[in-house]
């Protein structure tokens, strides 16, 4: 699956240059040059990585990760500080606000590449070649492909989005209205029924593998993705 990374970057030459070096990585990216653009464009679509510029106009990026830390939709959505600020107290300060990682400017489009797959890999639990693996089942991200144990399993585009977000977010309880905006984008106007209904799809998809535990319902609060009943 294509990662979504929002560039929250004012310079547009910085975030054109940004830009061309994710898609060339194969990552899909989306573009915001302040706060408030930023917030309107997770409105839309919750990005898998933010991008944050440290000096921005109105808000700076330190004071919106601290908001993006207290959302609960972007709260667990990795950040990267871009910033010219470089001396210690200013790298404490990024990560006292909530970023994962910090990059200083100049950086070079390999190293910036490099060290959004190493935040990826350590929030989103996927290792070096996007395989990830949680009690037999296995999802291989590079291939678009999904296996227990040596078996392949058949699954649908949106039971395929489920999955992936659910692997990546397991032990936790998430409402409706939140699958629907970390799986359909909050731009998207869907029914909360109709994550029932994938819901179904995806235990009838996990049925024949024995995996279907996997996926569990919480009465009253919603859904949660653990190996643990």
């Amino acid at each position: 699956m294509q990662k979504r990374v929002l560039i929250v970057e004012d310079e547009p030459a910085i975030r054109d240059m940004v830009a061309f070096a994710l898609r060339k990585a194969g990552m899909q990216t989306l573009h915001a040059g302040d706060a408030r653009a930023a917030k309107a464009v997770i409105g839309d679509q919750v990005p898998d990585l933010i991008l944050l510029d440290w000096m921005l106009p109105g808000m700076s990026g330190i004071e919106l990760a601290r908001l993006l830390r207290k959302d609960e939709l972007t709260r667990e959505v990795p950040i990267i500080m871009l910033t010219a600020r470089g001396e210690e107290p200013d790298r404490v300060n990024g990560f006292d606000a909530g970023v994962d990682d910090y990059v200083v400017k100049p950086f070079s489009a390999r190293e910036l590449i490099a060290r959004i797959r190493a935040v990826m890999r350590r929030t989103h639990g996927e290792d070096a070649d996007g395989v990830i693996e949680i009690a037999g089942l296995r999802m291989d991200c590079g291939a678009h492909r999904v296996f227990a144990g040596d078996q392949s399993i058949s699954i649908g585009p949106t039971e395929y989005r489920l999955l992936h977000f659910f692997m990546t977010h397991p032990e936790r309880v998430y409402s409706r209205s939140q699958l629907l905006d970390h799986v359909w984008g909050g731009g998207v106007y869907v029914e909360e029924r109709t994550v029932d209904v994938h819901i179904r799809r995806l235990r009838l998809t996990l049925t024949p593998f024995g995996m279907e535990g996997l996926l569990q319902t919480v009465r009253g609060a919603g859904y949660r993705f653990s190996a643990t009943t």
